[in-house]
């Protein structure tokens, strides 16, 4: 998306703040962050807020201060393995209930603490994402309930990454439920401001419990960052205060980008599932996940068994990156690919600014042949 201009603005008049936040990200920095969660009805003090340039190094010091093993659904964001494994943490994948991504079903979670724990492992921390990247689905407040619930029971901590919840496509006919609100004294959030609030710039922020062990945990936290130097700039510290302060501007831009990605990713989703393709229905974000495992006989006649050559195939042809499913924990023989909808907005800043700004976008030109095209390469796969 092109950035909002008064983010520029406000940037640009933070450019002679040359030096970078502290760690753990300055008193306006984190005072604008809690208002933000305020306002979702999580509670807390400026004091139990974390800040970090980007999202990767926030979580790879949140887990580096909690230690033991991870559990993490599957399909989950392609940096979560990666992460724990460079911490040299154990981890594990759990697989999804069949109406949503982005959580673990709770038996399969009771299973694999079970196992790992049979196994000589110490699980301590479960990783979740009630609004999900890779899959675009909202988690049902009834299976947040029942997951969270058995992570605790099991002395498991919460890590909800909460990046998307303010892209949900229809707002008003979803009910987004965060783990912090049933479970507040065991769920750390973390919030990649590049997902919404503040595209142009890396800032992430983290929101602890208000208890005395999360204290502990935060400080660690903050000890990490400073030995990775992972300080936010203070330009971009300032331009992130401002959008979390949610001026009507930058909620008109959040409106507006949602509304854009619903339309597209509706079309989107026609398009795979028009070719025989399998795929949720994109309920946030924008992307979806396809699973062209019933296309299995086309694609191996094309050279294509797997989701690394899925994804070779798929990026050359749609010109777009398109991962493959095993960049998200997905086994390598399954024909899984994330499709991002960002390239069918337009190819120029001002294709994408008319993109945003069309009361119907599917009706600009641009974007029509984008979508043709798109629908084009799975067509051939029929």
């Amino acid at each position: 998306m092109p950035v909002l201009p008064e983010l520029a603005a406000v940037l640009a008049a933070a450019s002679a703040r040359t030096r970078p936040e502290p760690p753990g990200g300055g008193p306006a920095l984190r005072e604008a962050a809690r208002g933000y969660w305020d306002r979702r009805g999580l509670h807390g003090t400026a004091g139990g807020i974390a800040a970090a340039p980007g999202a990767q190094p926030l979580l790879l010091a949140l887990i580096g201060a909690h230690g033991g093993d991870v559990l993490m659904p599957r399909p989950c964001p392609a940096a979560w393995m990666p992460q724990a494994r460079l911490l040299g943490h154990p981890a594990y994948h759990v697989p999804t209930p069949a109406e949503c991504g982005g959580i673990p079903d709770p038996y399969a979670l009771l299973e694999t603490v079970r196992r790992v724990r049979a196994e000589g492992g110490r699980p301590k921390l479960l990783l979740l994402s009630v609004v999900d990247d890779p899959t675009a689905t909202v988690a049902l407040p009834e299976l947040v309930r029942e997951a969270c619930e058995a992570a605790v029971d099991e002395g498991l901590h919460i890590i909800s990454d909460e990046t998307w919840r303010d892209t949900v496509h229809r707002p008003r006919d979803t009910v987004l439920l965060s783990p912090a609100e049933m479970c507040p004294d065991d769920v750390t959030v973390l919030a990649d401001l590049s997902g919404a609030l503040l595209p142009a710039w890396p800032v992430a922020v983290a929101r602890f419990p208000d208890t005395a062990r999360a204290a502990v945990r935060h400080a660690r936290t903050l000890d990490i960052l400073t030995a990775l130097g992972a300080l936010v700039a203070g330009p971009v510290a300032h331009a992130a205060a401002h959008a979390l302060g949610e001026p009507d501007s930058v909620r008109d831009r959040i409106q507006r980008a949602a509304a854009l990605n619903t339309e597209v990713a509706a079309a989107a989703h026609r398009a795979v599932l028009g070719s025989g393709a399998l795929a949720r229905p994109p309920e946030a974000g924008c992307h979806l996940y396809a699973d062209l495992g019933p296309l299995r006989s086309r694609l191996a006649d094309l050279g294509v068994t797997d989701s690394m050559e899925l994804e070779e195939y798929l990026t050359d042809r749609l010109g777009a990156p398109a991962p493959g499913g095993h960049r998200f924990g997905d086994e390598l023989g399954a024909l899984r690919v994330r499709l991002g909808t960002g390239p069918l907005l337009g190819a120029t800043p001002q294709q994408r600014a008319e993109s945003l700004a069309a009361a119907k976008p599917l009706e600009l030109a641009h974007v029509a042949r984008a979508l043709d095209d798109f629908a084009a390469v799975f067509a051939d796969l029929r």
